[in-house]
């Protein structure tokens, strides 16, 4: 009788812990982000869940278009996609995986580079496509193919050829180091920490986290500058589609980092309080504090898509003019 007895208690102790487990996994929430957004995301979670006791945020980096491609293509569990484009989300979650996309933060490209990298004591805003071609400058860049810091690379190589006025500028620079091609751009930092490579294309908030030194390069070409959406879209680059053998064209536009919470996210409430996180006053400071300039408020295309928790911190891009006037 004894013996029943500790069996049968056994029996409810592990019942009762897998019922404690599965309650634990269930407020566990996935995020897929942009590399670039490593640091405030961290931040942003180490704040969530100590806010929020119980709750754990596990969050992967990778290049944009491959976090899209994660659930698409992959179908592997997420909630949240935070992208470093708000076109990865439109063209390629909406309206299957996704219903809504919401710009929360920009950026512009620079040229990061330490002390000693070569010519770093010549290098300037004027002069950097010449440092760059020098046969013993090495320089590095993210994958187009994977990376939005990639393909806006590109659109500043081409860019830069037209204020420059230098024809044949971005094929020189685009054929030059391509062994330093990187998956995503924070990949590119331990190579310019060590000296491997002197200097990479990378984003602003992305130097200022690591303590680089860079070169801020003219508005017409560093993809920062809303007003001038137009004259990046004169630039476009062919990203690889949702099929084999298939591209797309992405044109230049101003850099806007967005996100979603997947239709199908399998915790969903809890992700939406953390994206209302994301986007209050406490999300935009950590935003603030790693480099980066929140958009206040955010914008959407699909506002009466998007949840009524969201929309406190929200305008509809109809109004995007005026925002930013």
């Amino acid at each position: 009788m004894k013996q029943i007895t500790i069996f049968l208690l056994l029996i409810i102790l592990f019942a009762s812990g897998c019922k404690s487990g599965a309650r634990g996994r269930g407020k566990n929430i996935i995020i897929f982000h942009a590399g670039s957004l490593s640091v405030p995301v961290k931040k942003l979670n180490e704040a969530f869940e100590k806010a929020n006791p119980g709750v754990r945020v596990l969050s992967e980096a990778a290049g944009s278009l491959v976090s899209a491609r994660k659930v698409t293509e992959l179908g592997k569990p997420c909630d949240i996609i935070l992208s470093a484009d708000y076109f990865v989300i439109d063209k390629m979650l909406i309206p299957e995986y996704a219903s809504w996309n919401i710009r929360f933060a920009t950026n512009e490209i620079v040229l990061a580079y330490r002390s000693e990298s070569r010519y770093a004591g010549v290098t300037r805003s004027d002069n950097w496509p010449d440092i760059l071609l020098r046969k013993d400058v090495l320089y590095g860049r993210a994958d187009p193919d994977s990376d939005p810091c990639g393909y806006r690379t590109v659109f500043t190589a081409k860019l830069a050829e037209e204020y420059y006025q230098r024809k044949g500028l971005a094929d020189s620079l685009l054929n030059k180091d391509c062994d330093y091609i990187r998956p995503k751009e924070v990949d590119l930092v331990a190579l310019v920490q060590t000296g491997v490579i002197d200097y990479m294309f990378q984003y602003k908030s992305v130097a200022i986290q690591h303590g680089f030194m860079f070169i801020e390069l003219p508005a017409e070409i560093n993809l920062s500058d809303l007003g001038m959406k137009e004259h990046y879209n004169t630039v476009s680059y062919l990203i690889p589609g949702s099929e084999p053998g298939i591209r797309e064209e992405v044109r230049g536009d101003y850099i806007c980092y967005s996100g979603t919470v997947l239709d199908k996210a399998p915790n969903k409430e809890i992700a939406l309080k953390y994206f209302s996180f994301l986007l209050s006053e406490e999300g935009q400071k950590i935003f603030m504090d790693s480099g980066q300039t929140p958009v206040v408020p955010a914008l959407t295309e699909q506002l009466n898509a998007v949840p009524d928790s969201l929309k406190p911190f929200i305008t509809d891009t109809l109004k995007l003019t005026n925002h930013y006037e």
